[in-house]
């Protein structure tokens, strides 16, 4: 799995700068203020740094960018980057900073000049957010990561801060690893696995097998799996570190390993995608992870609902009509709208155990979802103004795109089915929209709630402002900031 570069603090040696190996990175403000090192810099380069940042480039040059002085006479480094950052720079411009650094590093050393920048811990989270490969599947021997060094002048404190923002990160990377994964590799026993190998970190995991969910009477999630030779799951991942008692916040996640469309089958073209079909599992996984690195103090309730759907004479077919755990009946119009099959029952299940103070449910459910809002933003859906609007101020200040989408009961109404109590979609039009009413039917009364459609968000093809091409991460930092903001206790 993915391993986090190794950072190291130390107090700012002026006299080693000279002599450092890699890249050496100083901060400049934007007016071309240098600090001491970067004042050092600029006498070990004969004036080298002064002059870029006195020249129109660095002008030009954008708050967070940076510039580069390749194979600087006077010292030993390979190159000097230069940080356009003020003190006074903002969160989100102090990270892109750092991702800035991060696309520049490669695994060279890295020595880091940060001063007593108010916003240092950020510039240090967004380097551990960029720097992230996945390689366990090639075979070449990987280059070794030269790290990174920071010298600041007060390393403790600097430690200090950065370790929240490291678990965070650590929680994104790990979400990602398990998007990235092949199916062949991440099948539903060994995501569950992966999840009860959290259990080091405090976190209690239970796994419940098919004959256990057979029991409780989860025959919507257990159809999408009919047609499989892995086995479905529910995995529970609970942190408890709040108030005793306390209702706890519930995080669903969509985990359908591969999504052949089963008996609906899918396009050849772009199946190969559909590994990452469990990217609301994923994310759940690497939240909880999070909370529980940072020893977070709020109760959560992790739960994943772990199928494979594949066409198969066993499986589920057009047509059929399957009972869910809350006793309403689903005709199955089309297999491939599999993944509310499977939240409707991790849901209800959700609700009755636990009776949570909010729920939300992840899940890539609908390419409705692309063509609506591109892969900028996440689908959100919900039926409490107050809740929402929490998440998503948690989302915005985490720089992860999200918006409101909206309910309504003529959406619902294209649900209505001739023979059960429902059809498991709505049509061609308002596809994400009726997804969500879909799943709203097993929200209790009174029960805020929240749907986060990541089909767009979970896995693309270009960089993102924090992850390269392929898996992102997306919600790991917002769902951490909601909790952080919205359900953890000053003492417990």
């Amino acid at each position: 799995m993915a391993e986090l570069v190794t950072f190291d603090f130390k107090d700012l040696d002026l006299d080693a700068l000279g002599s450092a190996k890699g890249r050496v990175a100083v901060v400049a403000s934007p007016d071309g203020t240098l600090d001491k090192a970067g004042r050092r810099i600029a006498r070990l380069t004969k004036g080298a740094l002064k002059r870029l940042v006195e020249s129109e480039r660095f002008e030009k040059a954008r708050e967070g960018d940076v510039l580069t002085l390749g194979y600087p006479s006077g010292m030993e480094a390979d190159s000097v980057d230069v940080v356009k950052l003020s003190r006074t720079a903002k969160s989100d411009t102090a990270r892109k900073a750092g991702v800035s650094l991060a696309k520049g590093k490669g695994k060279a050393a890295l020595t880091l000049c940060l001063g007593a920048m108010p916003r240092a811990h950020e510039v240090v989270m967004g380097l551990a957010l960029r720097l992230y490969e996945f390689t366990p599947h090639k075979t070449a021997e990987a280059e070794a990561d030269g790290g990174i060094l920071v010298l600041c002048p007060n390393p403790e404190k600097l430690q200090e801060a950065v370790a929240d923002p490291l678990a965070v990160a650590r929680g994104v990377h790990f979400t990602r690893d398990l998007v990235n994964e092949p199916a062949n590799h991440l099948t539903t026993t060994e995501f569950a696995n992966r999840l009860v190998a959290l259990g080091k970190l405090g976190l209690k995991v239970k796994v419940m097998e098919e004959d256990e969910l057979a029991k409780l009477g989860m025959h919507s999630l257990l159809s999408v799996g009919h047609g499989s030779i892995s086995p479905s799951k529910v995995v529970v991942m609970e942190w408890l570190g709040g108030e005793k008692g306390a209702a706890p916040l519930a995080l669903v996640g969509k985990g359908v390993v591969f999504d052949t469309g089963g008996i609906s089958l899918k396009p050849a073209a772009g199946m190969e995608d559909m590994t990452m079909d469990m990217g609301g599992a994923g994310t759940v996984a690497g939240t909880m992870q999070a909370l529980a690195e940072r020893k977070a103090k709020a109760n959560v309730i992790g739960l994943v609902g772990l199928v494979e759907n594949m066409p198969s004479d066993r499986a589920t077919r057009p047509g059929d009509v399957v009972t869910s755990m809350k006793g309403d009946t689903i005709e199955v119009i089309n297999t491939d709208a599999e993944g509310r099959l499977v939240l409707c029952d991790v849901m209800w299940y959700a609700q009755e155990v636990y009776k949570p103070a909010g729920m939300i449910d992840l899940a890539t459910l609908t390419g409705a979802v692309l063509v609506a809002l591109g892969h900028e933003n996440t689908g959100v859906f919900s039926n409490d103004d107050a809740f929402c609007q929490s998440f998503m101020k948690a989302a915005e200040a985490e720089g992860e795109g999200a918006w409101r989408l909206p309910l309504g009961q003529a959406y619902d109404d294209l649900l209505k089915s001739r023979i059960a109590d429902m059809k498991n979609v709505g049509g061609r039009t308002a596809g994400s929209i009726t997804a969500a009413q879909f799943l709203q039917r097993f929200v209790k009364e009174g029960q805020p709630w929240i749907h986060l459609d990541i089909a767009g968000t979970a896995s693309v093809k270009a960089e993102t402002a924090y992850a390269p091409l392929g898996a992102t991460g997306w919600g790991v930092m917002a769902l951490n900031r909601f909790v952080a903001d919205a359900y953890e206790t000053k003492e417990v």
